[in-house]
């Protein structure tokens, strides 16, 4: 679907309130469009209507009038140089970039990340910054707790209830 068709139809879906739907079709022309500071930009947008400021600070990162709030709620989301590598979605060299501040951005996390884990870190190549990503994802694990038990336990008498009424009726209905 063009460009303008799409953002038409973003129009529209915010004029009737289906915010969801204009943000997904808004999160696919980022990842076709990455250069596009414009469709980031009304992306940050949508994302305010949610009240989330944290991404609408991940899509406004590259914009020089950004909201300090929302740039810092955006790094403390995303805390490691390679996670807002990750999130801001970006491709190719930052030369691409539409703004001499949006290229000043791209290359201070790209520079940060490459320092922060010891060599090249490339915007195209994703295993580059890879370990970076590996060490933050692993949450430590909580002990136990008693209501957990015991909706497991819920679960599995449940599903076993289910089974025999199941069980159950096959036989029946071959007798």
């Amino acid at each position: 679907m063009p460009l303008r068709e799409t953002l038409s139809r973003v129009d529209a879906d915010l004029a009737t309130g289906r915010v969801p739907i204009a943000r997904q079709r808004l999160r696919g022309l980022v990842s076709s469009f990455p250069y596009d500071l414009t469709l980031r930009r009304r992306l940050a947008e949508v994302y305010r209507l949610y009240g989330d400021a944290a991404e609408a600070g991940r899509w406004m990162y590259l914009e020089e009038d950004r909201n300090a709030d929302e740039t810092a709620a955006f790094e403390a989301r995303y805390g490691s140089p390679g996670w807002r590598m990750k999130a801001l979605a970006w491709r190719g060299p930052e030369a691409m970039a539409a703004t001499a501040f949006a290229e000043g951005q791209l290359v201070a996390v790209r520079t940060a990340c490459a320092e922060e884990l010891g060599h090249p870190v490339d915007w195209d190549d994703p295993a580059s910054y890879r370990d970076g990503l590996e060490e933050e994802s692993e949450e430590p694990s909580e002990p136990w707790s008693v209501s957990g038990v015991l909706a497991g336990v819920g679960c599995l008498v449940g599903a076993l209830a289910f089974l025999a009424i199941w069980v159950n009726g096959v036989v029946a209905l071959f007798d």
